[in-house]
């Protein structure tokens, strides 16, 4: 019999957080001496932290069966027999409430073409796929051949999969290509390696992709809370994707092209409109 997947492992600030409270919690259980109001509030504490992502999935309308799908696909792979340059792991799924979130604006903001930086396996595609109107259009980059493949299959079994035209290479590669052919979109979605974050975004602003008034979008701008906390287990010095995202974070804020809010969903999702 097979070994059972592992379930994914905490990635964002409240996860992390919520998994740190918990195991100080396990720690004092057999200490004594601690007041009971400390070991009240810690309880109460871990049940706000642990509790915040499963109510906002439970809060949040529920996803397509081609998404749900995707999900349990991505979560039976075995990552770790993966080669390459890039680690690829399950929690690179963007999932179901940052999904949604996407699906809404593509909706309200009416996009008809949109662009992906970093696609995986392919779930935020798909959603934003699901939310155009007939003739849109999601164009989304993959470095990795394989993992672009396994995406196609999933896309296959959606209605609206067709929707999704994929480009494999390096996205920069890509993104010049695409703005030399005069290719245009209203929404664009980064969602890759956190290093070539900035260079992503003056590409995009520089160029003619992003439409004018068009909406960026970018993830894990909290990544996993190194920009103000310093690295995983207790580093104080953030690696170098947290020192990458905390310099794109204060540049975009200082940024006047851009209007720009860092909403503090899952592992932070920056929305910027050009202005």
């Amino acid at each position: 019999m097979p070994e059972p997947v592992p379930g994914p492992r905490p990635v964002t600030p409240v996860g992390i957080a919520a998994a740190l409270l918990e195991r100080v919690e396990a720690g004092l259980a057999d200490v004594a001496g601690v007041p009971d109001d400390v070991r009240a509030d810690l309880a109460r504490a871990r049940a706000i932290a642990g509790g915040l992502e499963p109510y906002l999935e439970a809060s949040t309308s529920p996803e397509s069966p081609a998404l749900a799908a995707l999900t349990e696909r991505t979560r039976a792979e075995d990552w770790s027999g993966r080669s390459g340059g890039v680690r690829l792991e399950q929690e690179m799924l963007s999932g179901h409430v940052e999904g949604a979130l996407l699906q809404l604006l593509v909706r309200t903001g009416r996009a008809r073409r949109v662009l992906e930086v970093g696609m995986f396996t392919g779930y935020s595609a798909l959603a934003m796929a699901e939310a155009l109107p007939e003739g849109g259009e999601v164009v989304a980059c993959e470095l990795d051949a394989a993992v672009a493949a396994l995406a196609a299959e999933c896309f296959a079994a959606s209605p609206a999969g067709g929707r999704i035209r994929v480009e494999v290479g390096p996205a920069l590669d890509t993104l010049r290509r695409l703005a030399d052919a005069g290719e245009v979109f209203d929404l664009v979605f980064v969602d890759a390696d956190k290093t070539g974050y900035a260079a992503y975004v003056d590409l995009l602003l520089d160029t003619g992709l992003l439409a004018e008034d068009g909406l960026l979008a970018l993830d894990n701008t909290l990544l996993q809370g190194e920009p103000w906390a310093g690295g995983p287990d207790g580093e104080e010095q953030a690696s170098a994707n947290g020192r990458a995202v905390a310099d794109l974070n204060a540049s975009l804020a200082a940024d006047p092209r851009v209007q720009q809010v860092l909403v503090p969903l899952r592992d932070g999702v920056t929305l910027a409109r050009r202005v």
